[in-house]
């Protein structure tokens, strides 16, 4: 599974972005996807998750309500709307799919995703 990350940029505070993570394969519709986000000196946290059959979701406290995590199979796509960005947003975003779920299941866990995307940068400005 290839992961390719996209959309990241520099925006003022109250602004918004939209991240995108194309993925390879056939069997995109079978993963749990999620988002992870790293600051700098700090370590990687979770984001946001988005289970196999879609209608489940499930974000971090520092994110609910601002950011929307959604998916589209048929374009082997999952995307994350940020809204009302913070500078404390700032940080690289990271998709990862964990191929080894199934259903409803969802998990903020790092260990949990088996695949990684490269990143991509969001800067928010004050």
């Amino acid at each position: 599974v290839q992961l390719q990350a996209s959309g990241g940029g520099l925006v003022q505070a109250g602004g918004s972005l939209r991240l995108s993570c194309a993925a390879s394969g056939r069997t995109f519709s079978s993963y749990g996807m999620g988002w992870f986000r790293q600051a700098p000196g700090k370590e990687r946290e979770f984001v946001a998750t988005i289970a196999v059959s879609g209608g489940t979701t499930y974000y971090a406290d520092s994110v609910k309500g601002r950011f929307i995590i959604s998916r589209d199979n048929a374009k082997n796509t999952v995307y994350l709307q940020m809204n009302s960005l913070k500078p404390e947003d700032t940080a690289v975003y990271y998709c990862a799919a964990n191929t080894r779920t199934y259903g409803s299941n969802l998990s903020t866990l790092t260990r949990s995703y088996d695949f990684w995307g490269q990143g991509t940068q969001v800067t928010v400005s004050s």
